[in-house]
């Protein structure tokens, strides 16, 4: 059975299969959108897939969107063999299984190849918002083609970024329409990187009237928002599952820079999407799709509830303490007594005393469902390998913040915290690529760590640890976000990681001995 337009025609066996079709008239849709575009999307991954297309989706059934989603991709890589339809699973915690076919895209635009549409939908009126889910470094001013494409002119641009401020430039130059540029990637702040990226643009192109386009905000806004959606890469299982249904190419195919890509996306159930509500050409209401909109302030908040102590310290816990135990799934992880401690107390005990409650979703509540519910899924494909990518770059914020906010209190004392510089005392035994049995395993991509693992290359397991020569990562604020030595804790996680290098057997003896200390 092929995924494709006319096989959904035969709506009873698709459902015999238990999936759920869409609602709408999908052909109709499509028409409305390529006429009067409304929202197009960047980055046409699994989270946008299971998150923005699902709720749009969801809208659509409703009738409450008549609309649906460009998706743009980099490029056109041999045609689409599905009619932009996917299916997506959601895996839930009691076990049951989800299938939706997503037909909320109405159209797959291209980046490159593909400039000539990409410019005739930015100079449509009706556009409200261009969504973005590409990554944080996506909006890096730092890489060689954006450095290039600031040397040339909007036509010869071929960097992403500056192929999106060439299509920003063409609305400008078509009326000077307004829109919402909206990132929702998973960094703080993410709006004003993306303004700082197109600002950069039209200062370095030197037009004088796109720059004052681009800082009015009642022509371009460049909204603050908070995404919560965990949506591991397509698992093996979850193709297997749906080739026994009959569906044809559903193998998950690995391309040459590693990245898993699949007809399919499988997710949790548990989602947010929290967005700053400035939308100049108005918006779709994706508030009845379960999506708040508030004010910057509070977008703030949000995020660091969930960065900074809720969800994402003790991903990067887990993911650190899981690859030096050989633990392959997150969710096996929390059926481990001490890595179930481990993340307890780091959220409850250490991190919530410094959350600001935004309001809207509260701490208490949302820590509950990432301890009880989110993490344990034993549905849910996720690895600790995974998590561990880009640690580096994590740590400075999913800890940093937490020991910056007891440095700076009148009641709370650093020295009270206990776990979280055992985390950073397993992210130097991490960088010594050697795991809990002596066993040597390869670091997950980190664009630091060569540099990390300078400080620990003449480390080896079973000796004791000269951690003089630490220091200068210790007071690496890029790193850890403080000065670990400044704020006090250095000598306490050199001590942790004395006891992490023992031997085999150390990181589990330390990990238990410290967890169940009181």
């Amino acid at each position: 059975m092929k995924l494709n337009n006319e096989t959904l025609k035969n709506r009873a066996e698709w459902e015999t299969k238990g999936y759920r079709l869409p609602e709408y008239d999908r052909a109709a849709m499509i028409a409305r959108t390529r006429a009067n575009p409304t929202w197009l999307h960047f980055g046409a991954g699994n989270i946008f897939k299971a998150l923005h297309g699902m709720a749009a989706q969801r809208l659509l059934n409703e009738g409450v969107l008549d609309t649906g989603i460009i998706a743009v991709e980099r490029m056109d890589r041999g045609g689409d063999k599905f009619d932009d339809l996917a299916v997506v699973v959601t895996l839930k915690a009691d076990g049951s299984v989800e299938k939706n076919i997503l037909g909320a895209i109405a159209e797959t635009a291209y980046l490159y190849g593909g400039e000539e549409r990409l410019n005739e939908i930015f100079r449509n009126p009706s556009l409200q918002l261009a969504t973005f889910t590409i990554t944080e470094k996506g909006y890096s001013l730092d890489a060689e083609d954006v450095k290039a494409d600031l040397l040339t002119s909007p036509a010869e641009a071929k960097s992403y970024m500056g192929k999106v401020a060439a299509l920003l430039l063409e609305r400008f130059k078509a009326g000077a329409y307004p829109i919402a540029m909206v990132s929702t990637d998973n960094c703080s702040h993410n709006g004003d990187k993306l303004k700082a990226a197109m600002s950069a643009f039209a200062e370095a192109w030197g037009d004088a009237g796109f720059r004052a386009y681009i800082e009015n905000g009642e022509k371009v806004s460049f909204p603050w928002t908070m995404i919560d959606k965990i949506t591991p890469s397509p698992d093996l299982s979850v193709g297997a599952m749906l080739e026994a249904d009959g569906l044809e190419g559903f193998a998950p195919v690995r391309n040459a820079r590693g990245t898993v890509k699949a007809p399919y996306v499988n997710a949790e159930e548990s989602e947010y999407l929290v967005l700053e509500d400035d939308f100049p050409n108005g918006r779709p209401a994706l508030e009845k799709a379960g999506f708040y909109f508030t004010d910057r302030e509070t977008v703030d908040k949000v995020e660091r509830m969930k960065v900074c102590t809720c969800l994402n310290p003790l991903h990067t816990s887990l993911a650190v303490f899981g690859c030096l135990l050989g633990f392959e799934k997150i969710s096996a992880e929390m059926q481990d007594a001490d890595l179930k401690k481990l993340v307890e107390t780091i959220g409850y005990k250490e991190g919530l005393p410094v959350v600001t409650d935004p309001g809207i979703i509260h701490p208490q509540d949302f820590i509950d469902t990432v301890v009880k519910v989110r993490i344990p899924n034993p549905f849910m494909p996720d690895t600790p390998q995974r998590i561990a990518t880009d640690t580096s770059q994590k740590l400075p914020i999913r800890f940093g913040e937490t020991i910056k906010a007891y440095l700076a209190s009148d009641t709370l004392d650093v020295q009270d915290l206990r776990l979280i510089p055992l985390v950073h005392a397993g992210w130097l035994r991490y960088l010594m690529a050697v795991d809990d049995n002596g066993n040597a395993f390869a670091p997950s991509p980190d664009p630091l760590l060569e540099t990390a693992q300078r400080f620990v290359k003449d480390f080896t397991l079973g000796e004791k640890p000269d951690c003089a020569k630490l220091e200068g990562l210790l007071r690496n604020k890029t790193v850890f976000g403080v000065d670990l030595v400044e704020a006090g804790l250095a000598d306490k996680v050199c001590r942790y990681f004395e006891e992490l290098c023992a031997g085999p057997g150390a990181v589990r003896a330390t990990l238990h001995k410290y967890v169940t200390e009181e």
